[in-house]
């Protein structure tokens, strides 16, 4: 038997994929029998990208999509008679790394470019940066095409809350509010959970949050911050060091009858089992994928829960 044909690196088929050039007219592209053109995204196009995650069945309201248009950037695409047909955005984290997310195509034009064209314009302005993104089923062969490797699942955890039963405290490990004191420690211990500094990302966070500390010997070795989010409230980031841990930070922040949701990285049946009996079951999965090293940090402090599955 011959050899079969030697499969592409993840570097190769990143340059393959912003090499092909998408059927373009000027700055739009030919998608059907439309022509789309694109404008880069920010505050004035809210409406429309509002529109967008309607037609894909996201939860997310206006202030949801205000904090991301506030942290990144990125391009709308709208037809010949301003209905938006697609969205791509980047959110910039420190120097040389960048999260993907906003990436959404109007359900008829999802066979037809709009995705690829979009994803190839964000990649390009994120050149000589480290890349992740959350990638859904309908999505995964487009960034798999793209020079993305994937890393792990994400679990969405969500629905009405109840009261939680959280196992006891482990000696020397103390939970409390979040206090204003908390902050360069908590900065500090994002940075080396997440991979990458995110110092604007939590200048707007931190205002719109509340959140609980765990502390050992007065030294902060963990948080869970809570918001507003689509039509309740989502718990992230956590960050802390094992399951009883995050537990305990956790379930002093969910609050029962309220509609609350969870994004988790980690594998750990007892802490998704702890989700679970409080109400947040299991509602769907997407795939972490990236180009670049794995940044987020596999020991010690890490990422329990996530900003938001565009965020990270």
């Amino acid at each position: 038997m011959g050899q079969g044909k030697p499969q592409m690196s993840a570097e190769q088929r990143m340059q393959a994929f912003l090499s092909k050039d998408a059927k373009t007219t000027g700055q739009g592209l030919k998608v059907d029998s439309y022509n789309t053109q694109t404008q880069p995204i920010g505050p004035g196009q809210r409406r429309l990208l509002h529109e967008l995650t309607v037609s894909v069945l996201w939860p997310h309201r206006d202030h949801d999509l205000d904090l991301f248009l506030s942290l990144g950037k990125g391009y709308l695409a709208t037809d010949e008679i301003g209905r938006p047909v697609g969205s791509a955005m980047y959110f910039a984290m420190g120097d040389d790394f960048a999260m993907l997310g906003m990436m959404v195509t109007a359900p008829r034009l999802q066979a037809q470019g709009a995705g690829r064209w979009l994803l190839q314009s964000i990649m390009r302005d994120c050149a000589g940066r480290d890349l992740r993104l959350s990638a859904t089923l309908s999505g995964y062969r487009l960034y798999e095409a793209a020079g993305f490797t994937p890393v792990g699942i994400i679990r969405q955890q969500q629905g009405i809350a109840r009261t939680p039963a959280a196992p006891a405290a482990p000696p020397g490990l103390e939970i409390r509010p979040l206090g204003r004191g908390d902050e360069p420690a908590l900065r500090d211990l994002d940075t080396a959970a997440y991979g990458a500094e995110r110092t604007h990302a939590f200048d707007l966070l931190l205002p719109l949050s509340t959140g609980t500390a765990a502390l050992r010997g007065g030294v902060l070795r963990g948080f869970a911050l809570t918001r507003r989010f689509g039509r309740g409230a989502v718990i992230g980031p956590v960050v802390a060091e094992d399951d009883d841990m995050a537990m305990q930070l956790v379930a002093p922040l969910i609050r029962p009858g309220t509609f609350m949701r969870l994004d988790t990285p980690v594998d750990s049946e007892r802490f998704v089992g702890f989700l679970t009996a409080a109400g947040m079951v299991a509602f769907d999965t997407v795939t972490e994928m990236r180009i670049g090293p794995h940044r987020r940090a596999v020991s010690g402090s890490i990422t329990y829960g996530l900003t938001s599955q565009t965020l990270g």
